[in-house]
């Protein structure tokens, strides 16, 4: 529901992951297989040679310094920018707003409930379920309207329909007192908490 970039997350994630991986992996072998230490030790001098020509080769006149430092700068700047846009893009879509009216009775104005009002209600209800191993609620703002989003977490051997059943029963009866429908996303997932979790008995 929100607009967090997912897969651009999942696949920056498996590039890191993957380039850490061969990182370790080499320092691995350098440690134990000598034949890698070796070629190692035979290929590193000549890359630091042509880093090294490289600097030489692009030097200002007159000067020792090379222009080429300043490319590396632009380009770490350019990537900070870049980190910090994705961190921005993170978690975005989360509103405070639930419904919003204008009011033209004796004070015409507009009235507006906050998702606090929502959130906390179905929190408050949901809160003390011994069939419930956990559960969030929150508010989105889905193309300019509001909408909840309920993640659900079931313990072992409740049954997920019923659990539906009743959260929109829940929402219903929060409808009836907000006085507008709004969607709702109901998410009923498992987790460690779930399977390892034990149920407690009703009596």
């Amino acid at each position: 529901m929100n607009s967090t970039p997912s897969l651009l997350n999942r696949i920056l994630l498996t590039v890191l992951g993957l380039m850490l991986l061969a990182a370790g992996i080499l320092l691995v072998l350098l440690a134990t297989v000598p034949p890698v230490g070796a070629w190692w030790q035979s290929w590193s001098p000549g890359i630091w040679d042509g880093i090294n020509q490289a600097f030489n080769a692009t030097r200002f006149p007159g000067r020792t310094e090379s222009w080429l430092w300043i490319v590396v700068a632009l380009v770490l700047l350019l990537l900070i920018g870049l980190m910090v846009a994705w961190i921005a893009q993170q978690g975005k879509g989360r509103s405070n707003l639930l419904a919003a009216e204008y009011d033209p009775g004796d004070v015409p104005g507009d009235v507006r409930i906050g998702g606090g009002v929502a959130e906390q209600a179905l929190k408050h209800a949901l809160a003390g379920r011994p069939d419930l191993a956990g559960s969030t609620v929150a508010t989105y703002d889905v193309k300019g309207s509001p909408a909840l989003k309920v993640r659900l977490l079931p313990r072992q051997g409740v049954a997920p329909h019923l659990l539906a059943a009743e959260i929109a029963g829940l929402l219903a009866a929060l409808e009836a007192v907000v006085g507008k429908e709004t969607p709702v996303l109901i998410h009923i997932g498992a987790g460690a908490r779930t399977r390892f979790g034990r149920a407690e008995r009703v009596r």
